[in-house]
């Protein structure tokens, strides 16, 4: 709550409560900022810290990063959702920046046919919580938020997230992915990441490398090209066909001779990696296009082919497209 902005709120009821209270706070994350602020609410504290300091996300998450173009995100948001519908346990949370952007693209999606609703500060308790029921029993079982509802929202069987625009921390980054893989479960996060996102670079690739994670060659790319100043192509991203990736569990440095076998590379390194995360779900999306190269995320050996056009059936019926 403190670095959602609701300083002044809980100020104002500190004040009102009397001095021989007991204050107790609770965070996934301990950021300095959050850190300055609790300080000036907790008096000669104890703190018990639980696992790692450094950021830490749910190892029974995947974390799939494709490394993109802000113009590209409409059309492979579509793709992967398509795959996504058509498993069983579907229920999905989409994540991005602005409120704005949260009622354009749900707007967007509910006229293509799309079982979507929007959640965001700017709404009513009463539909807020009418958006989050309806969600829950998965009448609409994809949900478009922003980080308002990347707090506190414990909805059991929400199978994946998309981080359709990466948020401006990984500390927020952390709580999102985490609405997926509640308890024992597990579940899988989707990140969009554009060259406009380079600045949370290195802190996504330690979050990843943490949990044991396959990192695309792109991100570490970006991390080179940002560190050496070369220049770069359309939307900050070199346009080059020598792409390296090194250290973390790929093992050393290597260099792809062509597109083709970067997009082979990475591919294999998903499905050694992964391969037993496969079940259940998890590692659904078996084609979900990897940036610009055209590579498929390869589940278990399993190929499905991308479906085209607007989704119909269930998911078409009872939702009103100019809502």
């Amino acid at each position: 709550m403190l670095d959602m902005g609701f300083e002044p709120q809980i100020r104002k009821i500190v004040d009102q409560i009397r001095p021989d209270r007991q204050t107790l706070m609770w965070s996934a994350t301990w950021p300095k900022e959050v850190r300055q602020l609790a300080e000036d609410f907790l008096k000669d504290y104890i703190h018990i810290n639980i696992g790692a300091l450094e950021l830490s996300a749910n190892h029974n998450i995947l974390q799939i990063v494709d490394v993109c173009h802000d113009v590209e995100k409409d059309e492979k948001l579509i793709r992967l959702m398509e795959e996504i519908m058509s498993e069983k346990e579907n229920k999905t949370i989409v994540f991005v920046e602005t409120k704005r952007r949260c009622d354009e693209l749900t707007r967007k999606m509910r006229r293509d046919g799309w079982p979507a609703m929007g959640i965001h500060g700017d709404k009513s308790q009463q539909e807020r919580d009418w958006v989050l029921n309806e969600f829950k029993h998965g009448k609409a079982p994809i949900l478009i938020a922003t980080d308002v509802a990347s707090r506190g929202l414990d909805v059991e069987d929400v199978k994946f997230v998309i981080n359709y625009d990466y948020p401006n921390s990984s500390e927020d980054y952390i709580h999102r992915i985490g609405r997926t893989a509640r308890s024992t479960k597990t579940g899988t996060a989707y990140t969009f990441f554009t060259p406009n996102n380079i600045k949370q670079v290195s802190d996504l690739i330690s979050v990843l490398r943490e949990a044991n994670q396959a990192i695309n060659p792109k991100l570490l790319q970006l991390v080179e090209d940002r560190g050496s100043g070369r220049s770069r192509g359309r939307g900050g991203m070199k346009d080059d066909r020598r792409d390296r990736y090194s250290s973390g569990k790929m093992g050393g440095s290597n260099t792809f001779r062509d597109r083709e076998n970067y997009d082979r590379g990475y591919s294999s390194l998903l499905k050694r990696d992964f391969g037993a995360k496969t079940q259940n779900g998890v590692y659904s999306a078996t084609n979900y296009t990897n940036g610009n190269f055209g590579s498929n995320f390869v589940s278990a050996g399993i190929q499905t082919s991308f479906r085209t056009g607007n989704p119909t059936g269930t998911y078409q019926n009872g939702y009103d497209s100019t809502q």
